[in-house]
């Protein structure tokens, strides 16, 4: 995973002091673009421990089509719970519930959660249903009936939509690309938050281009990362040149069950990461 050291190395030495959204300040540089072969190992950084269980049932849920978080949290996975918190903080439920409470809250209250769970038409939704279109379904399709396409392509930025999320998609659009019975994907992300996102999003989409190459009988072989505002938060500066002092191991390896040939049929127990060693897993807070 050199690839992402080399890129926290260019945001420091290139990027500019910027004001964001969240009123926390980047760094931040327009426009890189990293590579990572799936031939050499699953791109999981070694850096810091990455949690993979977030991963794997974040994915999972994308392509349910979900856009609730009661699936994540009931799961253990809280990556999504600090978004619609924001949202129902501002509401006249809201009775000064802490953000544990609030989770407890979507995993034992059917009614709460389906109130207050919901994200909004975000990337599940996008997705499987763009204005009616199921954008996986017709891309599997496509990609076993015309491999040489040049629109073999997922959005998830949808602007008629954009209003009703509670975060407009960061990572949202992908463009997959079949060439000599291998698969490679290429992702755009419009927002690239390097210290806590960029490492989810680059295991997140490799292992869905692996997904998606066993659904078609393809290898998969290229993950081609494209980002735009590519950014460091400045509250973490200090996590970032703790893991540029940290020497990159040895990728892991990921398998998945052989036996499941449509890619609505995964479940979390077919997969399976062997030889992972990474360094320590570091905190950070996430910019809401």
């Amino acid at each position: 995973m050199k690839q992402y050291l080399e890129m926290c190395k260019h945001v420091l030495k290139h990027g500019s002091k910027k004001t964001d959204r969240t009123n926390t300040g980047t760094i931040s540089v327009f426009g890189y673009q990293t590579r990572y072969d799936l031939n050499d190992g699953f791109p999981l950084l070694t850096t810091k421990k990455v949690h993979l269980k977030s991963i794997i049932h974040e994915l999972l849920w994308f392509i349910s089509g979900n856009t609730n978080i009661d699936y994540l949290v009931r799961n253990n996975v809280n990556i999504w719970n600090e978004w619609p918190y924001e949202i129902f903080k501002k509401s006249s439920d809201y009775n000064n519930e802490t953000l544990k409470e609030f989770v407890e809250k979507i995993k034992t209250d059917d009614d709460f959660a389906k109130k207050h769970g919901d994200l909004g038409p975000v990337y599940g939704k996008q997705w499987r249903n763009f204005l009616g279109v199921d954008q996986l379904n017709n891309l599997i399709n496509d990609i076993k009936n015309n491999p040489d396409s040049r629109r073999l392509i997922i959005s998830a930025w949808n602007p008629s939509e954009i209003k009703d999320m509670a975060l407009p998609p960061c990572h949202a659009f992908m463009q997959f690309y079949v060439n000599d019975g291998e698969l490679s994907l290429q992702l755009y992300q419009r927002s690239a938050d390097v210290f806590l996102g960029v490492p989810f999003n680059i295991a997140s989409y490799s292992l869905f281009l692996m997904m998606v190459a066993q659904a078609t009988n393809l290898k998969p072989r290229y993950f081609v990362h494209t980002m735009g505002d590519t950014h460091i938060y400045s509250n973490h500066l200090d996590q970032i040149n703790l893991q540029l002092s940290r020497e990159t191991r040895s990728l892991p390896t990921m398998e998945i069950n052989p036996n499941v040939k449509n890619i609505f049929g995964f479940k979390y127990e077919d997969f399976k990461l062997t030889n992972y060693n990474p360094h320590p897993a570091i905190k950070g807070v996430v910019a809401v």
